[in-house]
């Protein structure tokens, strides 16, 4: 399957906007920022993290075409892709950890700060190397790591219903029908309740809609897509009606966008350019690695350069650079080697959000 322009677009800015809301809520170089861009720190620490909606909704269009382009579940040995996906998505997350706890061990021995994890235990490490650290309710090792679990959840669980629709002798229309009620229990009930935010339900409404517009706006469904579109985004305005969130009509707007460029057959085409390409492939790494290279630039910052804002505000730059250079390194030494190891020929291509060349 051919790479998708706007596809890598959106993954690159979503990445760069996780980036930026690490860069801003944690360490303390941007509590010197904060003096001189005030409302822009406060942005970024806040709601820049909504670029997660970007990868949930990217993450179900993909999943949908790499599992199930038609509709039916490619392959009758779901648990052998299962193993394929847990090897894609964690020998490069597994190999980051570790880097995180040395990250973290250098940046302890510069500055003290709440921004530091405890010194992590192997039960600890265990816990996120089978991806159960939310659920078991474990203090993270580095931050964002939640959304790996959770994206592993979202796929098991769509792989789980599409592996029923096919046993049933289903097609697209069964497996559809059973995301779709999945999609609406999300929207008007577990995403309700933040007390469901470790558990895949509580995403699946922006997830399936991404799996849904991949669905629903094939090229061989004509007009009809647009029709679809439209359902889906009345489906939302609903679920805002009963109680506005900002996080899910983000996601309604990614779907309708992605959408509207299959529809329209530019998904391939638009933005045009290498870096939007490239900066799509490393953004997995450059999630990965963020949040302790961040740490260390702080650090860094915080021991050999003077306290004061402008000093600081040029370190929390800095730190942006060098996290996405390390992402880059990350991404050719470590995330391509392991994600060929991860790689079966007798299975179809895994295109997820937290695979090769992904968040």
């Amino acid at each position: 399957m051919g790479r998708m322009a706007l596809v890598d677009a959106l993954k690159a800015l979503g990445s760069q906007f996780i980036v930026l809301h690490h860069l801003a809520f944690y360490g303390p170089m941007s509590d010197w920022t904060k003096r001189v861009f005030p409302d822009l720190i406060d942005w970024l620490s806040r709601d820049a993290r909504m670029a997660v909606q970007i990868f949930l909704v990217v993450g179900g269009f993909l999943a949908a075409r790499s599992l199930a382009p038609r509709g039916v579940l490619l392959t009758p040995q779901p648990l052998m892709l299962l193993r394929k996906r847990y090897l894609r998505t964690a020998a490069p997350y597994l190999a980051a950890l570790l880097l995180s706890l040395l990250c973290t061990e250098f940046a302890r021995h510069w500055m003290e700060h709440d921004s530091l994890p405890e010194r992590a235990q192997l039960g600890q490490f265990l816990a996120h190397a089978l991806l159960l650290h939310s659920l078991l309710g474990v203090d993270s090792i580095s931050a964002g790591v939640w959304y790996v679990a959770i994206d592993f959840q979202l796929f098991v669980l769509l792989l789980g219903l599409l592996w029923l629709a096919r046993a049933l002798n289903g097609r697209l229309a069964l497996s559809a029908t059973l995301l779709l009620v999945g999609v609406i229990l999300s929207l008007y009930g577990f995403n309700l309740d933040p007390d469901w935010d470790i558990w895949a339900v509580y995403f699946l409404g922006s997830y399936g809609l991404g799996a849904l517009t991949y669905w629903a706006t094939q090229p061989r469904h004509g007009l009809k897509g647009l029709g679809w579109l439209l359902l889906f985004a009345l489906l939302v305005l609903g679920a805002l009606a009963v109680q506005f969130r900002e996080r899910i009509a983000l996601a309604l707007v990614v779907a309708l966008l992605l959408g509207a460029a299959q529809q329209g057959q530019w998904l391939q085409r638009w933005p045009q350019g290498r870096g939007w390409a490239y900066f799509g492939q490393i953004s997995y790494s450059v999630f990965l690695l963020n949040f302790p290279v961040g740490l260390v630039v702080n650090a860094l910052f915080t021991r050999f350069a003077p306290a004061e804002p402008w000093t600081q505000t040029a370190g929390v730059l800095l730190a942006w650079v060098v996290c996405n250079l390390a992402g880059a390194a990350f991404f050719h030494l470590v995330e391509q080697p392991l994600g060929r190891w991860g790689s079966s020929p007798r299975l179809p291509a895994d295109t997820s959000v937290t695979s090769r060349g992904s968040l």
